[in-house]
């Protein structure tokens, strides 16, 4: 093959390879669309408008203070090995400019900061998440991903960091652990007895798991573009393709078998939170390693996860009500030592070297200590900087702005009180069943059977509660509140009784009942509103004693808020369409 042919295949590969890390720089900021379904899908109803507008500002802002001074911090003249040089020729040599590179980092470096936003979800100030959001994307990341990717030290030693385990998700799962430290945890999140010691942690389940696992889809097809965008030949690209598919999945499979045998059933949320932890493991390695290191990043990373989001509860006492920081702070750790473990020369275009130029492998593939010190080092000195960095900013933003808005506006909801939002629903009825307002709950609520026929009278008052039974004279209205699975029994039950005419409504209730055992997260679920069905009949010629029994009979179980029955006079009936009155008006609904 000629010389010229070869040249012009070579530049063609460039100019593949050049579209493709747009294309993946592209597939980066669809993520931000990821997270924001994520983070919404994760919390409640009443913060949606406020996590969806904080991930687009987290771009947008980012941005801002990218052209102005993130990018030439980030890939200026290296200053001694610590940051690039400002400069603006964005603005001066425009002609020149790498505009290529400028994009690429401009969306890690959005990724890096939109973290943060679901770790400190529902309680936040947003002027001051707006300025917290600005300062990690302006000075924060940019100088401690120029040691990594811009030529400074930690790169010249050796250390390797593909696609941003390091500089992007433990940087961002730092300041999420922080700033949600600061920030203090959502009102009704820990229960404290008269001490201050916290004696109980309450869940908040997510509003809408369908937005969430929308969320980690689109997320995991943009980190193809994530860990993909920086190969430059096919068969690396295709490498990394596998790694990141591999990973991602063995972590979810292992998560579902752990919270399956620890907990009961299968946590649908701590699984997707463990498809991403998965990715974010690999993201770091992913040009390194092979099937079988991945598959073991991802086995410890579906594990790490969950013991993150126990820890974070029930040890650091830290309310983080995505899941952040188990997700990107602990498992980006995982994924940096990794590449120290299972780095090895059989994957495509292997290129890690030490300062001397001499290749090093992992220590899983006879490379010894050298490269896994290496990580640990740059672990060690950037997890040191963001920790220092973003703790002083916090604290001075709250010292100038206040990090957390009132427990009233909390209690309202962010989409109202920070953006005038009614809901971010609009036309759809949102009711907020977590346990923000716990109430005390009756271990014992069991009343020894549950056959109705079997059961004295007092175990048959105290399940189903009647409220005022009235003779059986006149006309009486009936009101029963049951169960919502009763239901089906307690119409049969009516209508074999006689009555054809019941109005039913869905109703929310609740008592001194325990709600539901179930864990979400590993945490039990108190559900204090419970869906419950209100049925009301009226009769006449049917006795309200027959109506009362039958119905007590269809609803017991043997547990104490079965349902209560409520009995009141009527005073008149008119039927519109003849206008019969009184005992006529009801003998075609009886």
């Amino acid at each position: 093959m000629s010389k010229d042919i070869l040249d012009a295949l070579g530049t063609m590969n460039e100019t593949l390879f050049g579209v493709w890390f747009l294309i993946g720089a592209a597939l980066v900021f669809w993520m931000q669309a990821g997270f924001a379904m994520v983070e919404a899908g994760f919390t409640r109803a009443k913060n949606t408008g406020n996590i969806l507008m904080k991930n687009l500002m987290d771009f947008c802002i980012g941005t801002v203070v990218f052209i102005v001074i993130g990018f030439s911090l980030l890939l200026g003249e290296d200053v001694a090995g610590f940051i690039g040089k400002p400069g603006f020729d964005i603005f001066t040599a425009y002609e020149n400019f790498d505009w290529s590179n400028f994009v690429f980092n401009l969306v890690f470096c959005a990724t890096t900061a939109t973290i943060v936003s679901g770790a400190m979800a529902e309680r936040t100030k947003f002027l001051s998440y707006c300025v917290y959001s600005a300062v990690i994307s302006a000075l924060i990341y940019p100088i401690e991903a120029h040691w990594i990717w811009g030529g400074g030290w930690l790169a010249q030693l050796g250390f390797h960091d593909f696609a941003g385990s390091c500089a992007i998700h433990m940087v961002g799962g730092i300041s999420a652990m922080i700033g949600a430290k600061i920030l203090g945890p959502r009102i009704g999140k820990f229960v404290k007895d008269k001490d201050g010691k916290v004696t109980k942690v309450n869940a908040f389940p997510g509003h809408n798991i369908a937005l969430g696992a929308l969320g980690v889809f689109i997320l995991w097809l943009g980190w193809y573009g994530f860990n993909g965008a920086a190969c430059t030949t096919e068969e690396q690209l295709a490498s990394v393709f596998v790694t990141t598919t591999i990973a991602p999945a063995i972590a979810t499979v292992v998560c579902m078998i752990f919270t399956w045998i620890k907990y009961g059933k299968p946590d649908i949320s701590m699984c997707m939170n463990a498809s991403l932890a998965g990715l974010v493991a690999i993201t770091a390695p992913c040009d390194v390693t092979d099937a079988f290191g991945a598959i073991v990043i991802g086995a410890v990373a579906g594990l790490l996860v969950c013991f993150g989001v126990w820890f974070l509860d029930h040890k650091l006492r830290v309310d983080d009500p995505v899941g952040a920081v188990a997700v990107h702070c602990l498992n980006g750790i995982w994924g940096t030592i990794a590449v120290g473990l299972f780095a090895t020369n059989t994957a495509p275009g292997y290129s890690i070297a030490d300062a001397s130029g001499n290749e090093i492998v992992g220590l899983f593939y006879g490379g010894g200590f050298k490269l896994l010190g290496l990580q640990l080092l740059g672990f060690a000195t950037v997890a040191a900087w963001t920790a220092v960095t973003i703790t002083v900013a916090f604290l001075i933003i709250k010292a100038i702005f206040g990090l957390r808005v009132t427990k009233e506006e909390e209690i309202i909801g962010l989409d109202q009180t920070e953006h005038g939002l009614p809901s971010a629903y609009a036309g759809f009825a949102i009711m907020d069943i977590s346990n923000t307002m716990t109430m005390d709950v009756n271990e014992n609520t069991s009343l020894g059977t549950e056959d109705y026929e079997k059961a004295g009278e007092f175990e048959r008052a105290a399940a189903v509660k009647v409220s005022n039974p009235l003779p059986a004279t006149g006309i009486s209205k009936v009101v029963i509140i049951a169960k919502l699975t009763r239901y089906d029994q307690l119409k049969k039950a009516m209508n074999d009784l006689g009555v054809t005419g019941m109005t039913v409504t869905q109703v929310m209730g609740c008592g001194i009942q325990k709600g539901a055992g179930e864990m979400y997260r590993g945490v039990e679920m108190d559900m204090t509103l419970l869906p419950k069905v209100k049925v009301e009949v009226v009769v006449s010629k049917i006795p309200v004693e027959s109506v009362i029994e039958a119905a007590k009979k269809a609803l017991y179980t043997g547990h104490i808020g079965d349902g209560k029955i409520f009995v009141y006079p009527v005073e008149k009936v008119v039927k519109i369409r003849t206008g019969e009155e009184d005992f006529a008006a009801l003998q075609d609904v009886e």
